[in-house]
This record gives C-alpha cells, structure tokens and sequence, in this order.
C-alpha cells in the first residue's frame, strides 16, 4: 500500500491510500479518480517527502521545528461558496428523499405515470436514460456532486 498527497484543480488537498504506484497511474489513466472536496476528476500527485527508515527498519526523524505549535498549517484551500452550497443540497436530499441508486430512471418513470407513490427521489441514471426522461416529459434535474460510492 501506499499513501499520496493529492491535489485537484481548484487547490484541494487531500491524501488517498492506492495498493501501488500502478495502480494509481491506472485509476488516473481511466478517469476513476476524484477530488475528496469537490468531485473534480482533474486530481494529480502532489509534491510530498518520502519517508526515511534507518538501517534495521527504525524511522528516521522527520525535520521540521522542535514545537509543534511552530509548524505552519496544512495548505488546504477553504471551502468555496459552490461547494458549501453543494454540500447544503446534498444534506437535504439525503434528509427529505429517498436514494434509489441505479434505478432512478424505472423509478422516476413509475412515479410520473402513477404506477409508484409520489415521493421525491434520487439516484443514478446514465446519460442516455436521462435524455429518455427529459423527452418523456419526467421531471428531473442534475444534482451537484458526487454519488458517496464514487468519492475516493
């Protein structure tokens, strides 16, 4: 295993753990990583120390000031209005309707025709079934953010 120091494209910082240096190149090659803030999917290594053991496997003593009230805050970009209101959406859908992950689409369909009780609902639906929605005259809007399935 190992541990990364990640950065998105608005400045996020965050770390992920990945099984090797492969397999992030993988995961970044197919697009399957993102940022931990915002969702971004334009999340690249971040410049980090490596860790140094000592012979006989004892870690060596990282550098850096005697009082560790001296060290300086992490590099962590704040929240921005965007995403607060992000996360303010998401909290009330998740609080007020009901998640019905890849069957959002035959849901959102039962509800509108009347064939399933009117609620409010959320999910996952691929592009095309969207657009079939949308044609259909099944009211429904993209929400911001990411499925938590997805988050790193």
């Amino acid at each position: 295993m190992i541990r990364y120091s990640l950065k998105c494209a608005d400045g996020h910082a965050f770390e992920s753990w990945f099984q090797s240096a492969e397999a992030f190149d993988t995961l970044a090659d197919r697009g399957l990583l993102s940022c931990a803030v915002c969702g971004g999917e334009d999340v690249v290594k971040a410049v980090m120390a490596p860790r140094v053991t000592k012979k006989g496997g004892v870690e060596a003593p990282q550098p850096g000031p005697a009082d560790p009230a001296e060290a300086p805050a992490p590099a962590i970009a704040p929240p921005a209005p965007m995403e607060i209101a992000a996360k303010m959406i998401r909290t009330h859908l998740e609080k007020h309707s009901t998640y019905v992950g890849g069957q959002f689409a035959k849901e959102a369909r039962a509800i509108y025709l009347g064939d399933a009780p009117e609620r409010m609902i959320h999910g996952e639906a691929t592009a095309e079934e969207a657009r079939e929605l949308i044609d259909d005259g099944v009211p429904i809007a993209p929400l911001p953010g990411l499925p938590k399935a997805k988050t790193n």
